[in-house]
């Protein structure tokens, strides 16, 4: 499922299902255009951020890591446990350095972005907060902390996953960079390189790594496997709609992909 943001601007040629790359590719759906994660395997490097849209952005990340910190307290009940544990702090600070960092190295375009559409993303987010408030809930129950090497560990999954989410992006539009930008120019390639070559979603992959995390820093094993087979519900809708969208957009040129990759883990998924 890799090439996720393939054709964020407005289709100008036919589609065809050949294989060949053959001008814009149109927008994607509302429904991926609100998914709290985009992978697509194809980028427009000269799409850009204008800067209504940019702070109607920086407005919805606030709001959410906001209610993120709001989520953790309804779960944890206790404001002070937070000044004890260091590695939740750790966690919440990469959390959020993370999705600012995602939102700048993003290549869609957000033209025309307004309160409807501000909404809906936030709705989106649902899911992620119950996971917050959940973790630290499920451990006001426990008689311990979770200890420290299981919430290192926690930490450094976070980490990778970081790495892998912000790296496919970035690698998105240096693959992509000097494509030409479909109209007129060079057909753009679908991305093969880079982390890219051994799975079709990195991003998800690595998204998918960062919330797994979370339940680490509690100890919170019930929350960990609700998030696994939600998480795992969610993620493989999202595969189906956005491979099935590429196969229409691209042929048989992503059907090759399809065949010489796996999906989110290599020689497993």
């Amino acid at each position: 499922m890799s090439n996720e943001e393939a054709a964020a601007s407005s289709a100008a040629a036919p589609r065809r299902s050949t294989g060949s790359l053959k001008g814009e590719t149109g927008n994607l759906r509302a429904a991926a255009d609100a998914a709290a994660i985009t992978d697509r395997g194809t980028a427009s490097p000269h799409a850009t951020l204008a800067p209504r849209a940019l702070s109607m952005r920086i407005a919805e990340t606030v709001v959410f890591l906001s209610a993120v910190i709001g989520a953790v307290a309804i779960g944890l009940g206790i404001s002070n446990y937070l000044s004890l544990h260091p590695y939740v702090y750790a966690y919440l600070i990469a959390y959020a350095a993370f999705r600012i960092a995602d939102l700048l190295v993003r290549e869609e375009s957000m033209l025309g972005i307004d309160t409807a559409h501000f909404a809906r993303r936030i709705m989106g987010e649902l899911p992620v907060l119950a996971l917050f408030a959940a973790a630290p809930f499920e451990r006001s129950y426990h008689a311990a902390d979770a200890p420290h090497w299981l919430a290192g560990l926690g930490i450094l999954i976070e980490l990778i996953g970081l790495w892998l989410a912000l790296g496919a992006r970035i690698q998105l539009g240096f693959f992509s960079a000097g494509a030409g930008s479909g109209v007129g120019g060079a057909a753009r390639p679908i991305v093969r390189n880079g982390l890219y070559h051994f799975i079709r979603h990195p991003i998800y992959a690595g998204e998918f790594l960062v919330l797994f995390a979370w339940p680490f820093e509690y100890g919170a094993p019930l929350t960990l496997i609700a998030m696994i087979v939600v998480g795992v519900v969610i993620l493989r809708r999202r595969i189906q709609e956005e491979e099935a969208e590429m196969l229409a957009n691209y042929g048989d040129e992503y059907a090759g992909y399809l065949r010489e990759t796996d999906a989110v883990i290599p020689n497993v998924w």
